[in-house]
């Protein structure tokens, strides 16, 4: 038996309720007209992200955004349109696919071990300073060196310094950084581009302030690290930091050359629950239909290969559910209680929605969502139409 449209569906608890609620009637329109689950874009909404982190960094540093959050051509333009000076990616086919539609200079910031990839990147660009690199080992230097005697053409690198991440970058307190600097400096082959960073950590922060903090961190360290470079004679020309967080609960620009957000193009639950953002700056969500409903779930036409399985980027999460199921006309989600492939099951607390209820789905961490898509539909309004933005697959043989 088909359950009730009209009648109650479970609301959250006092400390769930949402404080900043997502209005489906001006919001993500026609995604209710959607006969296929789809990845959806606020279009509007995303432009206005995009000029909003513009006129946050305000010509102090160079905005050099990471596209691995989109992976969209189209985008990239959009945000060069908007002050970005350069662009960041994870993978080299990143990094291809923008050197070959003119968008530079791009920095790699992944460490690379194969120099025949180096080669190619350098043989893609027009200059070493249209392609930048990182080091943060004495493996990831001799890698650069090999790579630019293949090509026959110096590579610019960063150190990638470790500020509290953990995960890739020197120790800035450790005697091996000096040793990589110099080595970087010293080489004949490589250009030393300055010092890099990515405060990742800052999503695992429990509130701004928090964020904020590890913000001032960052920039003790990395100012640190310069003094100390030039100490020992190495010229510190470019200190370049990143994260989303870090910038939007910023601790000021002073001695910062280049910034690098990426997921502020969309934003996510995981930043409306930092506290960075409210719900009306998420711009990306799954659209969705219910075709199921039983005692414990209404079963919605998406799950894991669409929404991922992410709680919050880096691992980190303050939550247990797997987004926000919103509907037309409730001021309130369901939780999205757990996933299969392709089904998610939201949970109820008693009647549920009608069999065929539009879904509008809010995702933990919107990169990988962007990343599994494949294809974003930017819905307009009324006067502007919905249309396809492509997210790129692999280019040639970068690997």
């Amino acid at each position: 038996m088909l359950l009730h449209p009209h009648r109650r569906i479970r609301r959250f608890s006092m400390s769930e309720q949402p404080s900043s609620p997502l209005d489906l009637s001006t919001r993500f329109c026609g995604f209710d007209a959607l006969n296929e689950p789809r990845v959806v874009i606020d279009e509007a909404v995303l432009r206005r992200n995009i000029e909003d982190m513009a006129t946050l960094v305000g010509g102090r540093a160079a905005l050099h955004p990471h596209i691995k959050t989109h992976k969209s051509l189209e985008i990239a333009r959009l945000q060069k349109e908007n002050g970005a000076s350069g662009f960041t990616t994870a993978r080299p086919y990143e990094a291809a696919m923008l050197l070959r539609d003119g968008l530079f200079p791009v920095t790699l910031a992944y460490p690379l071990l194969n120099p025949q990839t180096i080669a190619g990147l350098l043989r893609e660009a027009t200059s070493a300073e249209d392609i930048r690199f990182v080091a943060d080992s004495c493996e990831t230097v001799d890698a650069l060196i090999a790579g630019a005697r293949e090509a026959g053409r110096r590579a610019t690198v960063f150190m990638k310094v470790d500020v509290g991440l953990h995960r890739c970058g020197v120790d800035p307190n450790a005697e091996t950084a000096l040793k990589i600097a110099a080595a970087i400096d010293g080489s004949a082959d490589l250009n030393f581009g300055g010092i890099l960073s990515h405060a990742g950590h800052a999503y695992g922060a429990g509130n701004p302030v928090v964020v904020t903090t590890i913000a001032e961190s960052e920039l003790a360290i990395m100012t640190a690290m310069r003094r100390k470079l030039e100490a020992a004679g190495i010229d510190v020309s470019r200190v370049s930091i990143g994260s989303t967080p870090t910038l939007v609960k910023n601790a000021g620009f002073e001695g910062i050359d280049e910034v690098r957000p990426g997921n502020y193009v969309f934003y996510d639950l995981t930043a409306v629950r930092l506290g960075l953002v409210e719900r009306d700056s998420l711009s990306l969500g799954v659209a969705a239909r219910i075709i199921a409903v039983n005692d414990h779930y209404a079963i919605a036409n998406v799950g894991s290969k669409t929404l991922s399985s992410d709680l919050g980027a880096h691992g980190t999460s303050a939550t247990k559910s797997f987004g926000e199921a919103w509907m037309i006309g409730h001021d309130a989600p369901l939780p999205v209680a757990k996933l299969s492939e392709e089904h998610a099951f939201l949970e109820l607390g008693g009647s549920g929605p009608k069999v065929g209820t539009p879904v509008l789905i809010l995702p933990n961490h919107s990169c990988p969502v962007a990343n599994l898509s494949g294809r974003l539909l930017a819905l307009g309004t009324v006067d502007v139409p919905s249309r396809e933005i492509h997210v790129e697959g692999f280019v040639g043989n970068w690997r």
